[in-house]
């Protein structure tokens, strides 16, 4: 495939690599937790005070283990979905505290809001995994809302999920509940079954918390995205390259932890790496340059043979407009180009990560769908090549009739919902209605069609005492 996005040469990226190594030996990098630390001690490698010294012979012993391609597997067997090899997966907007409404105000999020995010999801053709934190609800008790949020992603849609990484609670109360779904944390055990993001503090350190729930998940063989959120020319380098060597050398030290608590556990090469806005300092999401991180981060996974995570339909626009459109495909396409096998932030996400909005969640839904047509391989047989249909219409004949396009003209060509084909007078007589305005009449089409999946009533009993029991503490 012709990619015209810059292409590191194997020089450029042993550079790099090289750079990170040198760091990582000579610099160390902080975990701000005990059992981290105990961990290295105990595999011989180096650790003063809370900073890690890993030598280049850690990281490769570990990459030995970490797999290419790894499937994670849903409550529905339909919608197991397998990550690496070129294959890529959509998962929905991650973290917001505001929900954007149509009129362009924002609020703050409600559990009502993610539920109904989780709704959209198990409705969708397009998004292939359920997420976390699709908003941040104000109406539950902080430290407790992740359970409320696990409840919601396993009972209300039979996709695969992601997990809690925020506190190591959160993760063991992940993994507690997936034991009930899965009658029993024995049967999930180096099974996949969920998926979670382990962030880095930039630059050079873990925070104790997410280093503690990395643990955890790895303890069973569940899958980390180790996602390294440099701001380039404040919490990193200034220079692409630059930041490019200080997220390795975070990414590369996550995933040798993984591998020292349980050798094998799948991994994911990830990054939200960008630049800052030299004029304001606030950090830019929907620049130009974020799609290049996007490329390298993709290359630089291939380089270590793991599957990659960048971002997709961001924006720094406040309102799903013409900037928010803009600045979502170029990301979107960017990682899809790239290669990037998840794709977090595939729908609904504004202000830099601030907010998520119904309406820009279909848009971005709509997206998706016409990049996964356009990367589908062109079907290319005697049967569609219509030799003898062309010879029989003939010249000057129509088609339009013809029995072939009355049996594929609803499937031969992708066709959206929200985006519009009418002509400017259909448009006018309709309402003149902006693609914003067309999604908002969606949202409650989308709501009221949702039919909640089945599942077994004493293992939904089950979570909910859990999740009860545990709130109660």
């Amino acid at each position: 495939m012709c990619n015209q996005m810059h292409q590191f040469t194997k020089e450029q990226i042993q550079m790099i690599h090289d750079a990170s190594m040198d760091i990582l030996q000579n610099t160390g990098i902080k975990f701000n937790e005990s059992e981290t630390l105990a961990i290295f001690k105990q595999h011989g490698v180096k650790v003063d005070g809370e900073v890690v010294y890993l030598k280049e012979a850690d990281i490769l012993k570990a990459l030995e283990t970490t797999p290419s391609r790894f499937v994670i597997q849903a409550r529905n067997p339909e919608n197991d979905v397998t990550i690496g090899n070129g294959n890529f997966v959509f998962a929905p907007g991650y973290g917001p505290p505001f929900m954007a409404t149509k009129d362009g105000n924002w609020r703050e999020g409600l559990m009502e809001d993610y539920n109904n995010f989780c709704k959209f999801i198990q409705t969708s053709k397009y998004i292939d995994v359920n997420g976390f934190l699709m908003i941040e609800p104000s109406d539950v008790v902080p430290d407790k809302a992740h359970l409320n949020m696990l409840y919601s992603n396993m009972v209300l849609c039979d996709k695969a999920y992601l997990g809690c990484p925020t506190s190591r609670q959160g993760a063991i109360d992940t993994l507690e509940m997936a034991g009930i779904l899965w009658e029993g944390k024995q049967n999930i055990r180096n099974k996949p079954c969920l998926l979670t993001n382990i962030t880095t503090l930039s630059p050079l350190q873990f925070a104790g918390e997410m280093a503690a729930s990395l643990i955890e998940y790895a303890r069973l063989g569940q899958p980390c995205a180790i996602v390294a959120l440099i701001m380039a020319g404040f919490t990193g380098p200034v220079t692409m390259a630059g930041v490019l060597t200080l997220q390795n050398a975070e990414i590369l030290a996550g995933i040798t932890l993984t591998q020292l608590v349980n050798p094998g556990t799948p991994v994911i090469y990830g990054s939200t790496s960008s630049p800052i806005d030299m004029k304001s300092g606030v950090v830019s999401i929907g620049a130009a340059e974020m799609s290049q991180f996007v490329s390298a981060t993709a290359q630089m996974a291939r380089f270590y043979g793991l599957p990659s995570r960048g971002g997709g339909s961001l924006t720094d626009a406040q309102f799903p407009d013409m900037q928010a459109g803009m600045e979502s495909a170029l990301m979107l396409y960017a990682a899809i180009q790239s290669g990037i096998n998840y794709i977090l932030h595939s729908c609904g996400i504004l202000g830099s990560y601030l907010a998520m909005s119904f309406e820009k969640f279909l848009v971005d839904e709509e997206l998706c769908g016409m990049f996964r047509k356009l990367v589908r391989p062109v079907e290319v047989t005697d049967d569609t090549i219509s030799s003898d249909i062309i010879k029989e219409v003939g010249i000057g004949g129509l088609y339009l009739t013809h029995d072939q396009t009355l049996d594929r003209c609803r499937t031969e060509y992708f066709l959206p919902r929200i985006a519009t084909r009418q002509t400017y007078e259909n448009w006018v007589e309709a309402g003149m209605l902006r693609a914003d305005q067309r999604a908002a009449m969606v949202v409650q089409e989308r709501l009221e069609s949702y039919q909640k999946p089945d599942i077994d009533p004493q293992t939904e009993r089950a979570l909910r005492d859990y999740v009860d029991r545990q709130m109660n503490i």
